[in-house]
């Protein structure tokens, strides 16, 4: 497994490669189909001072497995992480244990896309285009556009990718109707599925 260390705004030292080399080859026997992991740590202000998120991506022919934590130092974040990553390849062995049927697939769509904002007719105001949507001024719209090729799942695929990415929710092709759909996670362990039917 190839392991790129990056830092943002925070400098990378020697002894911290050192860490996460070697708990990231604690993991190389451990994970299968895994090519290339991604460690990221970034120096964020909190309060009156500062500290570190690291972010731990690993990427591969299966599903994209991440983890993130924030701490004082960059390596007790990393740690952190670290536990977060094993904790949420353990959780997704166990569901594969489950469901015999499961299979690895490759990276998954997750797109939003958000409603056409009405354009006002001010002229004084400065209009941006952001993806594919035109903002009036320094308005509070964020939007962050991602593409990722997607192959249909079944809905206990879906739950097991949603896992491992530690998101709420997960949006995917169902593999039975051929419908988008969005499993999401709700309170005391349930899941909820929405399926997006297109009417002509």
């Amino acid at each position: 497994m190839d392991v790129t260390i990056t830092g943002r705004r925070i400098q990378v030292t020697d002894s911290f490669r050192e860490q996460v080399a070697k708990k990231m080859a604690e993991l190389d026997s451990r994970v299968d189909k895994v090519i290339r992991a991604e460690v990221q740590a970034q120096a964020e202000p909190r309060g009156s001072g500062e500290a570190v998120r690291v972010e731990i991506t690993l990427i591969g022919k299966g599903p994209v497995v991440r983890a993130e934590a924030l701490a004082e130092d960059k390596s007790q974040a990393f740690d952190e992480a670290f536990d977060h990553l094993k904790t949420r390849l353990r959780k997704a062995q166990d569901r594969r244990r489950t469901h015999r049927n499961l299979r690895r697939v490759g990276f998954v769509e997750q797109t939003g896309e958000a409603a056409p904002v009405p354009a006002r007719t001010e002229p004084s105001v400065a209009v941006k285009k952001v993806g594919g949507l035109e903002i009036q001024g320094d308005g509070p719209m964020v939007v962050r556009e991602k593409l990722f090729w997607s192959t249909p799942l079944t809905l206990a695929q879906a739950l097991d990718e949603m896992e491992l990415v530690g998101h709420d929710f997960f949006l995917y092709v169902d593999a039975d109707t051929m419908l988008p759909s969005v499993v999401y996670r709700r309170k005391a362990y349930d899941y909820g599925v929405i399926h997006l039917k297109v009417t002509e």
